[in-house]
């Protein structure tokens, strides 16, 4: 049985198409660049944000959401409590419409500061765990 915040994630990865991975890293052991891979996989046109990099695995690194060519549907902090706390004001500035807040990257004063936005957002649940859970669900409706 899922809970309402896995089955929330469940429904953005069914309903939306592209996101941002702000905190990607180009070291495959890191867990930024663990979803940003993982949500490539599934598919979904998908940005790494990391002004410390060019580019992750051939794919252009932005410096920041703004530098965006689009701004995605779902934007992922995959950064330290802390720095998403500092980040989640600067993310709702530039227009982001749901921000995803993975276990172990976020504060409640981030949730808070989202939802005094009135910014979606979805927290403590993982990506990577998310689109795993998908997958095993729409294998088991196809067979």
């Amino acid at each position: 049985m899922l809970t309402p915040a896995q089955e929330a994630a469940l429904d953005v990865l069914r309903t939306h198409t592209s996101f941002a991975v702000i905190g990607v890293s180009a070291q495959p052991e890191k867990y930024g660049h663990e979803v940003f891979e993982t949500l490539l996989s599934g598919g979904y046109t998908v940005y790494p944000v990391n002004p410390k990099y060019s580019e992750i695995d051939g794919h252009p690194c932005y410096p920041s959401l703004a530098a965006l060519p689009a701004m995605p549907d779902v934007v992922v902090l995959a950064l330290a409590p802390q720095i998403s706390e500092q980040t989640v004001p600067k993310t709702v500035a530039v227009g982001a419409r749901l921000i995803w807040l993975p276990p172990g990257c976020f504060t409640q004063a981030a949730v808070q500061a989202c939802q005094a936005a009135g910014v979606p957002e979805l927290h403590d649940v993982c990506p990577v765990g998310a689109l795993y859970a998908l997958r095993m669900l729409e294998q088991t409706q196809t067979v």
